[in-house]
């Protein structure tokens, strides 16, 4: 299997202190203007999946609904994660480029 670059990126960001996980970390950063990019797991609960589609939203901050739980989770270091915020423009950028060639 090809190793995800994208998924990499998201893991360099994170030990660069760059990511915030986990959903009421990931709601504060958006209300307070510090997400630049939430990527969503496409297995979130629906109820997440609202909140987070509707916040996004509603702050104008670009949402990318890709990758399982445990792959988001993996490349944060942590156990499962449904919802990241990359909290800085240069990897949010580098991101959503990187996506959008997919």
């Amino acid at each position: 299997m090809a190793v995800d670059k994208t998924i990499m990126m998201l893991g360099l960001a994170m030990k660069a202190g760059k990511v915030v996980s986990g959903e009421t970390g990931c709601e504060n950063s958006i209300r307070d203007g510090s997400a630049l990019l939430v990527i969503l797991a496409e297995d979130a609960s629906s109820n997440t999946s609202k909140k987070f589609r509707d916040k996004c939203s509603f702050y104008n901050v670009p949402l990318i609904v890709k990758y399982k739980k445990d792959e988001i989770g993996r490349a944060l270091g942590k156990e499962l994660r449904s919802v990241a915020a990359v909290t800085d423009k240069g990897f949010a950028d580098a991101l959503i480029k990187k996506l959008r060639q997919e």
